[in-house]
């Protein structure tokens, strides 16, 4: 079915046109997303914190409702959509059997949000290039917390240390620490700034992101936030479920106890523990590879809609 605009008849014949297929398409969609959140939610109704997943809706401010909000993407025209209409960045279309959809105003969003498109694009083919590095064994967290006793602070979770105070120093001090993602970096006690190989700042993070980094891969989440409307909603929730898998990994082999939640340590001070740690990085960082490559198909698929 051709679409065209309702002051522009000249949109290409071969736009995509959803007809019976997109709602229930976008109520599996809110049923995926409720299942994905369903323990976080259950916490937060009781009025309790969560350690593990609180970071996937702090760090990485977003709602529920948001994530139960399905977007087909750019170039996808859906009939009806009244839903949609009232939603920003989408305009109205006139289909040709005298019906009416809507679809993502291309033009607009990239008006307001082509900068962060560009970025996003750069950002993520950078990294998607490079190759990952295996060897960090989840340190940053350690290195979050090391010497908190000794200058009185206290340490970033609730959450009792594993090794006490002085067990988890002990395994900083005994390993080289190599963290490439600023925003990992940034949250080192001021004792273990000096002790990281590499010094990544905000301006060199496009030169520093590696995929086998699981502070990189959780945040093709944020990025696919960023993309709001033009992201497609299974887009959205494979990032967020690639970040929610990774964020229990990166507990795991934290130095907190995580067995309150049901959740086995990875002992990165241990053979065994940096074995397991590398086997699932590699797993997170090739599923990152893919959304990464969706991700950048997307940035591509807005701005040739702007700029052929």
């Amino acid at each position: 079915m051709r679409a065209t605009t309702l002051d522009d008849p000249a949109v290409p014949a071969d736009v995509v046109v959803l007809r019976d297929t997109w709602e229930p398409l976008a109520a599996a969609h809110a049923d995926r997303a409720d299942a994905l959140t369903a323990v976080w939610r259950a916490a937060r109704d009781r009025g309790d914190k969560h350690a593990i997943e609180d970071f996937l809706f702090t760090y990485y401010p977003t709602r529920v409702s948001h994530l139960r909000r399905w977007h087909p993407g750019p170039g996808v025209v859906l009939a009806g959509g009244a839903e949609h209409a009232g939603w920003r960045w989408y305009r109205p279309v006139a289909l040709s059997d005298g019906g009416t959809g809507v679809t993502l105003d291309a033009e607009a969003f990239v008006a307001d949000r082509g900068d962060t498109v560009r970025y996003v694009r750069a950002l993520v083919s950078a990294t998607a290039g490079r190759p990952g590095t295996f060897g960090c064994f989840g340190l940053h967290e350690w290195a979050m917390v090391y010497r908190d006793r000794a200058a009185k602070r206290d340490h970033r979770h609730p959450l009792p240390l594993r090794l006490g105070h002085d067990g988890t120093d002990a395994v900083v001090e005994s390993h080289r620490i190599g963290c490439s993602h600023f925003d990992a970096y940034r949250f080192f006690t001021p004792e273990a700034e000096g002790r990281n190989q590499l010094r990544p700042t905000r301006e060199r993070q496009p030169a520093m992101e590696q995929p086998g980094c699981l502070h990189a891969g959780m945040d093709l989440y944020k990025w696919a936030l960023k993309l709001g409307p033009a992201a497609p909603g299974d887009l959205l929730l494979d990032a967020f479920e690639l970040a929610r898998d990774i964020r229990y990994t990166d507990m795991a082999a934290a130095p907190y106890d995580v067995s309150s939640y049901g959740v086995e340590a990875v002992p990165i001070e241990t053979p065994e523990g940096k074995a397991e740690y590398v086997r699932r990085q590699r797993g997170f960082a090739a599923r990152g590879q893919e959304l990464r490559a969706r991700l950048v198909g997307v940035c591509d698929a807005v701005l040739e809609a702007v700029e052929p």
